[in-house]
């Protein structure tokens, strides 16, 4: 996912459309994660998140939770997601191509951003 600030908006975009758009991002992104997550094999799932814990010191026997976090990790790396900026431009082109890959979580993600 991208490096950006998610509280400064693009060029262009007044902030309740940002807030918006970037929820509608990281619901887009969630759901990419989220279906190739459940399309792994228990065992899958222990060698990706072995694989994405690199450094981590006293693995010793995981719980399953904390290795679904480190595989969704090396999940969101491997798939190549694009940044914000990249997809808000793609987005604007086309959004009907998007909108049957959101998992609807964006429309709560953006009202709790309002209501700040």
């Amino acid at each position: 996912m991208s490096d950006a600030d998610p509280k400064i908006p693009p060029d262009g975009l007044d902030s309740e459309a940002d807030s918006v758009l970037r929820a509608k991002y990281l619901d887009y992104c969630s759901a990419q994660i989220a279906e190739h997550l459940l399309s792994l094999s228990p065992d899958e799932i222990y060698l990706l998140a072995e694989e994405a814990r690199g450094a981590e010191e006293d693995w010793g026997e995981p719980l399953y939770e904390h290795m679904v976090r480190l595989a969704t990790a090396g999940i969101s790396r491997r798939l190549g997601l694009p940044s914000f900026e990249a997809w808000a431009r793609d987005y604007a082109r086309d959004p009907v191509r998007y909108e049957a890959q959101f998992l609807g979580l964006w429309e709560s993600d953006a009202r709790e951003a309002l209501d700040v």
